[in-house]
């Protein structure tokens, strides 16, 4: 496996949000991780990339123990976070946009190359280039944050909720996308999406969270009927009599 976490924990001050999450991705896989909000996908996310300093457990990539590593010692490592939102500098064109995705790259040409690519992969971001981030759709910014992160060729990428904010027909541009970029460049992908009809589509593996765990996987056809999307989405009841779904996902 590319990608190993093992009794993962989390908390925020005193309350834990995380319990034991254990997971893993290969080489070449998209793997999708849904549930309600506030089960904890973000968080998940988060502590990978070692944004989230306050969790345990173990973090293994590409046979390296990464569980200690700052978000830029990952970065060089080859692992990528895109948070949700289509987060750019919106004062920046496009290209400056890319160009900040790739501003670790020293070599010019590279980085020359490495653009070349990702409009490439996003046709729509080399037509807009000289435009300000800000005036783009919310689609076209998220594209354009996702191809920040491809400015590195990403071994891995983090992806949390690509599909947020957008207009129900831009979904599925976003996901064919996501598969591209893993066919087209071998890159693996770990995607937290509310939008689970979407990204069952596009998944190798699927892992359901729950109130901080891992409560099913297996392979996306399981869960693609109606039935098993609502076992996924209901909401469950605390021990303490909070309920599932309420405060940070």
């Amino acid at each position: 496996m590319l990608l190993t976490v093992e009794n993962l924990r989390a908390s925020y001050g005193l309350k834990r949000v995380l319990f034991d999450i254990s997971l893993a991705v290969g080489e070449r896989e998209i793997v999708a991780v849904i549930g309600p909000n506030g089960a904890g996908k973000t968080t998940t996310l988060r502590s990978i990339f070692g944004i989230h300093a306050q969790r345990e457990g173990e973090i293994v990539f590409d046979g390296q123990d990464v569980s200690g590593n700052s978000c830029f010692r990952n970065l060089l490592s080859g692992i990528c976070y895109v948070p949700q939102g289509g987060r750019v500098f919106r004062n920046l064109t496009v290209d400056e946009n890319l160009i900040m995705g790739g501003h670790i790259l020293n070599d010019k040409n590279e980085k020359r190359e490495k653009l070349e690519t990702v409009n490439g992969l996003f046709p729509i971001l080399g037509e807009r280039k000289r435009q300000l981030a800000s005036t783009l759709s919310g689609g076209e910014r998220q594209m354009l944050a996702i191809g920040m992160s491809m400015m590195l060729t990403p071994r891995i990428l983090l992806l949390d909720e690509p599909s947020i904010g957008l207009a129900p027909v831009l979904v599925p541009r976003v996901m064919e996308a996501v598969k591209n970029i893993n066919q087209n460049f071998g890159t693996s992908v770990l995607i937290v999406e509310q939008n689970a009809r979407q990204v069952l589509r596009i998944s190798d593996r699927v892992y359901v969270m729950k109130v901080g765990r891992i409560s099913d996987t297996d392979k996306p056809e399981k869960f693609s009927s109606k039935e098993e999307l609502r076992k996924v989405y209901l909401t469950e009841v605390r021990e303490d009599g909070t309920r599932g779904g309420e405060g940070e996902a």
